[in-house]
């Protein structure tokens, strides 16, 4: 029996500047505050809903601050469970995640943009699935949504505001405290472009829900492999971070009012991500407890009828 798709849906997890920037373009009366309720516990923030009107037509929008309104997380207590499942939870098909980065690429200046595909996992301790009671496997090698990917680089050639790298890998620390010299070098050599504190297990987290996903970095420096000029000043050095993630962050938000502007990639083409729980629950469904079934219904419901 064919079934439908759902309609489309994109989260947006990022900070607090992309949804004041996107809010504007949205009928202020069809907008909702969400504080779900998940399993996990509250996400980082309340979940932002609403319509979208760019030059294709209305697209339905979720926005969720990862470190909460006025960061107040830092990136080992964000509960990525918690967020992905609310996002999940209210509808999300698709999600654009946002993240500062450091560039470990001479070529990767601050300010500019890279479209992440590849991941590298050096984080410790975070929770990074939502089945604790069930053997779930799902595929990971690309652990980006190229159906989403493509559609942002097509987004990407009609901007012009700042350069966009259309690859990329992302090495994600534990932090807080940011890296040695010596680890920097290291990452450098395993092939990472970018470092940040964020995408995971936020990005596995979304595969596991079958959520496609993909990721916007944000570089605003150098990371320390490259030593910065000892003439320079502690105090002119976060200002200028903070000036490239000023301008880092309006090219994504371009970036992503460009990409709204034409949803046809993702309405014509499935995405892989959809149905990653398809052959990766491995466990008997008959032998997973009801009340664990029902617990993440909104996860993987679908599978269970």
């Amino acid at each position: 029996m064919p079934t439908t798709s759902p309609p489309i849906r994109i989260g947006i997890i990022g900070g607090s500047g992309v949804e004041m920037h996107l809010s504007q373009q949205m009928d202020a009366d069809r907008t909702e505050t969400h504080e779900p309720d998940t399993p996990f516990g509250p996400p980082s923030a309340p979940v932002t809903t609403g319509t979208y009107t760019g030059r294709d037509g209305e697209i339905s929008i979720a926005m969720l601050s990862r470190h909460g309104r006025g960061h107040v997380h830092h990136p080992g207590q964000v509960n990525s469970r918690a967020n992905i499942f609310a996002l999940k939870q209210l509808g999300c098909t698709h999600l654009i995640a946002t993240g500062a980065t450091g560039s470990l690429r001479e070529g990767i200046n601050p300010g500019e943009l890279v479209l992440i595909d590849q991941f590298i996992d050096r984080t410790d301790g975070r929770p990074r699935t939502f089945f604790e009671h069930a053997a779930v496997h799902v595929e990971f090698a690309d652990p980006v949504c190229p159906v989403m990917h493509d559609w942002l680089k097509q987004a990407a050639a009609r901007i012009d505001s700042t350069r966009v790298h259309d690859t990329g890998t992302y090495i994600c620390m534990e932090g807080p405290s940011f890296s040695t010299r010596a680890e920097s070098h290291l990452y450098r050599q395993w092939g990472a472009d970018v470092i940040g504190m964020t995408a995971l297990p936020e990005a596995r987290l979304a595969r596991e829900a079958e959520l496609a996903y993909t990721m916007i970095a944000l570089p605003t420096d150098y990371d320390c492999w490259r030593e910065r000029d000892p003439e320079q000043s502690e105090q002119s050095l976060i200002v200028e971070i903070i000036g490239n993630l000023e301008r880092a962050s309006n090219a994504a938000i371009a970036l992503i009012k460009a990409a709204l502007d034409d949803l046809s990639v993702l309405r014509e083409t499935p995405s892989p991500a959809h149905e990653a729980l398809k052959l990766g629950i491995w466990t008997a469904k008959d032998l997973i407890p009801p009340e664990e079934v029902e617990r993440l219904r909104p996860l993987w419901g679908r599978h269970f009828q």
